[in-house]
């Protein structure tokens, strides 16, 4: 029997050749992406969500536009140059930009940062000018019960000028930031490099430790947070203490510090900003030097919390600076702060600046705040 040989049509083959080959991958998302007007493109692929927003430091949530492709688009009007925290809410949902590996340490909500880029003459911008280090150093503290860490931050020229002892700033991260929270996000060892080279800020050491006494108040855990009284108390307490007998007893040794309290800082922002009111109005013996930067979960009670606080302090404060942002949730406790501190004839800064509660406004507030120390008698 003759055979008659099978010829496939052109449509025929074309189809063959496509179920051959592998389906071609989306093109990759650019996101974010900085134009030279300072707007800010952020893009998201989720063809099946229904809704996504921008979360942004600074605005509201805001609704981004999707695309024939599947792909949300979102254009800012021009920023000011800075850093930009911000995530995606896709239904609800919070999630980082997959396409930015510019990540914010953080133990409940990760989030990534855009740089839109500024002159060199900004506080962190990276210039060409000497730049001091940071050291990383780990240890077990046996008063809180766990393996926790520090950064500290040498100066230009501390390991060449080996007989120079130097000031210490004790600088405190924010609730859910972890002990990166200053260097990571907040740019300090870059203000510093940058407000030395310009003779705006003497040479210091700082020491940026992990805040936590009671660390259990980040686990999510209901009734294990700042608002209940017995915990916060435990957690301010517990880490006074183990920067009382395990941090600064290290720092001391290691590094060539000046160990008189007029050589001596203490700075934070929200909780660190609470911590650092707490630890040095109540002892004034160990520093001169304080500063608030939008302090958050206080306790109530300014009598119970600082009984010994009076007029009488002025003498032994070179120094009380309370800053908060205009915007920010905690402005009014701030202010009754500040009025109680009046009340008890404390002299202190007021400084309120235009903002939320952002690190946008404490990288401004430490720019201010550092050439204000250790510069008076």
């Amino acid at each position: 029997m003759k055979r008659t040989p099978l010829i496939l049509s052109p449509i025929l083959l074309c189809a063959a050749s496509a179920l051959a080959q592998p389906p071609q991958a989306p093109k990759p998302v650019v996101s974010p992406e900085v134009h030279p007007d300072n707007t800010v493109t952020f893009r998201f692929r989720d063809p099946s969500a229904k809704e996504v927003l921008l979360a942004r430091d600074g605005v509201e949530r805001t609704p981004m536009q999707r695309g024939d492709d599947g792909v949300w688009t979102l254009t800012t009007p021009p920023l000011e140059p800075d850093y930009y925290g911000y995530s995606f809410i896709a239904d609800g949902v919070g999630l980082i930009d997959p396409g930015n590996t510019l990540v914010r340490p953080n133990y409940l909500l990760l989030s990534n940062d855009v740089h839109v880029p500024g002159p060199a003459s900004t506080s962190w911008e990276i210039a060409d000018v000497p730049h001091g280090e940071v050291h990383h150093h780990f240890y077990h503290s046996g008063v809180i019960g766990d393996n926790r860490d520090y950064y500290v931050y040498t100066p230009p020229g501390y390991e060449q000028n080996t007989r120079q002892q130097y000031p210490v700033l004790y600088l405190f991260h924010g609730f859910s930031d972890d002990a990166s929270g200053w260097t990571a996000v907040g740019r300090a060892n870059v203000i510093l490099d940058n407000l030395i080279a310009q003779g705006k800020a003497k040479p210091m050491i700082i020491v940026m430790t992990l805040g936590y006494g009671a660390p259990e108040i980040v686990s999510r855990t209901p009734g294990q947070s700042l608002g209940n009284a017995e915990m916060r108390d435990k957690n301010y307490n517990r880490f006074r203490d183990a920067l009382f007998t395990e941090v600064m007893p290290a720092v001391e040794k290691g590094y060539r510090t000046q160990k008189d309290r007029n050589s001596r800082a203490i700075a934070g922002l929200s909780m660190g900003g609470a911590e650092s009111l707490y630890i040095g109005l109540n002892n004034l013996d160990k520093f001169a030097w304080i500063g608030s930067f939008s302090a958050g979960g206080s306790a109530p009670d300014n009598e119970a919390t600082f009984p010994k606080l009076d007029s009488k302090a002025n003498k032994e404060i070179r120094l009380l600076w309370i800053a908060c942002g205009t915007e920010d949730r905690l402005i009014e406790s701030n202010r009754k702060f500040r009025e109680w501190l009046t009340s008890k004839g404390v002299e202190h800064v007021d400084i309120e600046t235009p903002g939320m509660h952002t690190w946008m406004v404490w990288r401004r507030n430490l720019t201010a705040f550092v050439p204000l120390l250790f510069n008076r008698p």
